[in-house]
């Protein structure tokens, strides 16, 4: 377990010339085990809120909007399988808690260079067993880019919370590929496709597979290109993203103000 949970100088400079850095087992097993237990309520009641939403289809998924909450489906339209909640710490008190864990927030104000931070937004990723799809090769800046002013000071951190291997589609990220800013994107006809990454703008030879432990942390630049298989195992691949802004800035979604009060 890291005691200081600030980020050292060679951690800042490997963050800034790779635009991640990865922090292996900060968290327990019995922690760990409690935060997949939020995630599971929290998805428990994306489904049922769900249930009242607005659905709508992006090139065969579907989508339900319940108020500023998101809940993302496996493709096929009849699916019950969620994929993404977004934004998730709502839904759940040990979530919400969780965003102002020193482990999780102290690294981040190093990376924005601030004390006062404020949440942007953050997901659940669920990526159940045999079921859970891949994500394509994207940056989270172009999502982004028209909603904030502050795009390049939107960091996010990965917590896993299950083990992650090539098998089950493990996060990968292209080393370097956030020193472009905002790359193009595929323009390939289909609704989703401007917010993948064309593969021409980046090296895919520059390619790390992060198979890490539950537990570990990954932290992540914005406009860094990022992705991962699909879940071809009978085990859960899951994990919490939570993305940050300088503080007194309104959230995604809800637009309200959410500075973080560091436990």
């Amino acid at each position: 377990m890291i005691i200081e949970t600030n980020l050292t100088s060679k951690e800042k400079s490997s963050y800034r010339k790779d635009g991640f850095l990865v922090r292996e087992n900060i968290f327990s097993k019995s922690e760990v085990f409690k935060v997949n237990e939020a995630l599971e309520r929290a998805a428990s009641k994306a489904l049922l809120l769900s249930q009242e939403g607005t659905a709508y289809h992006l090139d065969g998924k579907r989508f339900v909007d319940y108020d500023y909450l998101t809940v993302q489906f496996e493709p096929g339209l009849d699916s019950e399988t969620i994929r993404v909640i977004e934004p998730a710490h709502q839904l759940d008190e040990e979530l919400r808690e969780l965003t102002a864990d020193p482990r999780l927030v102290n690294p981040i104000q190093d990376i924005i260079g601030m004390k006062l931070i404020s949440l942007w937004t953050d997901k659940l990723n669920l990526k159940r067993p045999k079921e859970g799809t891949g994500f394509g090769w994207h940056q989270d800046s172009p999502y982004w880019l028209h909603d904030s002013e502050n795009v390049d000071l939107l960091p996010n951190v990965y917590l896993s919370l299950d083990n992650a291997t090539l098998e089950n589609g493990c996060f990968k990220v292209i080393r370097g590929s956030h020193t472009s800013g905002c790359l193009p994107g595929t323009n390939d006809g289909t609704q989703l496709g401007g917010f993948y990454t064309d593969p021409n703008a980046f090296d895919v030879t520059n390619e790390v597979s992060l198979e890490i432990s539950a537990g570990s942390l990954v932290f992540f630049n914005p406009h860094i290109v990022h992705g991962s298989e699909p879940n071809s195992t009978n085990t859960q691949r899951r994990a919490y993203i939570i993305t940050y802004q300088p503080g007194g800035l309104p959230a995604l979604k809800s637009r309200e103000i959410e500075n973080i009060r560091v436990r």
